[in-house]
């Protein structure tokens, strides 16, 4: 019997690629929680419902007890100087669905959060660790993802660094540094997203899943 996924922002740079995955895999019934006027951009074979992404009544409404929830919202192309919406979009989002989820009784809980510490990007950071933090505080069993960088369609520029994190990871006094804040492919992410789908944790803190270990799924 196929069991339910929830993905917030399955209309998103992440949540299209995994939707579609998950989907086509036929294991899944794949539910996207997307805003008004989202339902059209959904892949095929997810099914959409339409409600307020930041209100914790809607979303419990949408989650079923024992659903896997995959959290993908967050602010696009982050820099530093989105700040204000790092907070206002990325952490009040998380906050509001890991409530939902655990007003609902979820199963399981996926965020993808971000590699840290890192020495750039520390407003991001912070919103993302304290999005952890509102997981781990509401009891769910969950899996926390930690990518740097993800590169594919649209985000493609920082593959002129990679001869220089290959430079860094020969380097021992700052190769742990390098492979943590590592850059991953799209393709990658989103296998490890399925994986952590698949395969839930026993209940108890978090289970993280680090840069090597993406690369690895």
């Amino acid at each position: 019997m196929n069991f339910r996924v929830v993905i917030t922002g399955a209309t998103g740079y992440l949540g299209r690629a995994l939707g579609g995955q998950l989907a086509e895999a036929g294991r899944y019934n794949v539910v996207g929680l997307v805003r008004p006027g989202g339902s059209r951009r959904v892949p095929r074979g997810v099914s959409a419902v339409e409600l307020d992404v930041f209100d914790c009544g809607q979303l419990a409404a949408a989650i079923r007890a024992g659903d896997t929830v995959v959290h993908l919202i967050g602010t696009p192309h982050p820099n530093p100087g989105k700040a204000v919406e790092f907070k206002r979009v990325d952490l009040a989002s998380v906050r509001a669905c890991a409530t939902a989820a655990a007003r609902a009784g979820a199963g399981h809980f996926v965020y993808v959060s971000v590699a840290q510490p890192a020495p750039v990007m520390q407003a991001y950071v912070e919103a993302r660790r304290a999005g952890e933090e509102s997981i781990a505080a509401a009891g769910l069993t969950a899996t926390i993802l930690r990518p740097w960088y993800v590169l594919g369609p649209g985000h493609r520029w920082p593959y002129l660094l990679l001869p220089f994190y290959a430079l860094a990871e020969l380097v021992p006094g700052v190769r742990a540094t390098a492979r943590r804040l590592g850059m991953v492919t799209l393709a990658q992410m989103t296998r490890a997203l399925a994986r952590a789908v698949a395969e839930p944790p026993p209940p108890g803190p978090p289970h993280i899943v680090d840069v090597p270990m993406i690369r690895a799924a």
